[in-house]
Formats: C-alpha cells, structure tokens, sequence
C-alpha cells in the first residue's frame, strides 16, 4: 500500500514538473470573492499582466467571457469572436481567458498567446492572464460565473475550452453557451441586439 501511494506521489509531482498541473495562479484570499460580490468586484489582469483591467469600466456594456485555448478543434472560433466584437464594439466587451486545464491546448506563456492571437486571426478583444476555470485555484471570475450563489443565475461547470459567458450591461448573468456554440449564433446575437 506504502509504494503504491509514493508511486502516486512520484506521479502528480512529476506531471507538475512536466507542466501537466493547473497552469493558473494561485489565488490569494484577498482575491476570493465574498458573498454578494458583483462581477464588477473581480480583478483581471491584462495578459502580460502590465495592468489591472477595470471590469466596471464596462457597466453599460455587454460581456462576454470566453476560455481560450490555442492548440483546441475550437480555436477557429477566434475568428467567430473577432468578428463579433467588430460588429458589436458600441455595446458588447469580449474579454478572452486563455486557460491550460483541458486536454493542455494552452501551453504558450503570455507573448506566444498574444502573437498567436494577433498574427493568426487579429484579435483586438482583450486577452487576460491565462487562468483557471475550475477547481482549487479556480480564478474568481470563474468562481462568479459558475456558482448560484454569485450570478443569482444557476451554477454551471465549464466542461472544455471556448465555453462562454454573457453578462448584461447591468452586471446580471444572461445565459451560459457551451463550445460548441459559434459566437456567432442567433443564440447569442439574439441577446444582444
């Protein structure tokens, strides 16, 4: 039983080594939320991770909040998401959370995801710090999105990458789209229109 838990010992450690592990940050308390946080309380932080981006800056404007991933079948949604934000741009924010935790499809550091973002299909949306999405080091965006107690929505578990989030110009969680949805799709653009 001893070597079988050291072996399993040996394995985590060495899959955390090879970079197999949660990608994201390690969450401070400080920046857990606390119970009727609005999402306009949660800190992001810019891809290089240079400044702070100010969500309620945003008040007055839709978001949507996607997990992106470089290396996915889903990637090409980019494109999707450019274009929307380019048709929207007077009333919708797109903010892009590149995150590491399914199946590794985003291994880059910060400036391979940037020039990934720009050379391959010039994204001008925001691109944030790559994070986690679920699980102990769950980033508090995340944390707000997915629990009942946070959107007064419903709670919903991000399942692979470019699931996504719209949030109304008043704060309030609209609707939760799984990957497979385009960004595109009159299921979204029919909520912001």
């Amino acid at each position: 039983m001893r070597l079988v838990l050291r072996l399993l010992s040996l394995s985590t450690a060495g899959l955390m080594l090879l970079g197999c592990g949660s990608q994201g940050r390690k969450i401070s308390q400080e920046e857990k939320l606390t119970m009727g946080s609005s999402i306009y309380d949660v800190s992001l932080k810019s891809l290089n991770e240079a400044e702070t981006i100010d969500l309620s800056a945003l008040k007055g404007k839709y978001i949507l909040f996607v997990n992106v991933a470089s290396k996915c079948g889903y990637t090409p949604q980019y494109e999707g998401l450019q274009a929307l934000y380019e048709q929207y741009s007077d009333k919708l924010e797109i903010i892009g959370a590149p995150c590491n935790q399914f199946g590794f499809q985003e291994p880059g550091d910060s400036s391979e995801i940037a020039t990934f973002c720009s050379v391959n299909y010039g994204v001008s949306f925001p691109i944030v710090e790559k994070l986690d999405v679920k699980g102990e080091n769950q980033h508090p965006l995340y944390t707000w999105l997915t629990n009942k107690d946070y959107n007064e929505k419903n709670n919903y578990s991000v399942s692979w990458n470019f699931n996504k989030f719209l949030v109304s110009p008043e704060g309030k969680l609209i609707a939760y789209f799984p990957s497979k949805t385009k960004p595109q799709s009159e299921e979204i653009t029919s909520l912001i229109k």
